[in-house]
């Protein structure tokens, strides 16, 4: 089992989570951008 991959996982979760998140903010609050 290798760690990097592991890492890389949780990383492209974190980064997923975040572009989702920012994408719903983007629709709630449209005056912002």
């Amino acid at each position: 089992m290798s760690g990097t991959g592991v890492v890389a996982n949780a990383v492209g979760g974190v980064v997923a989570l975040l572009l989702i998140g920012y994408l719903f903010y983007a629709l709630i609050r449209p005056e912002r951008f």
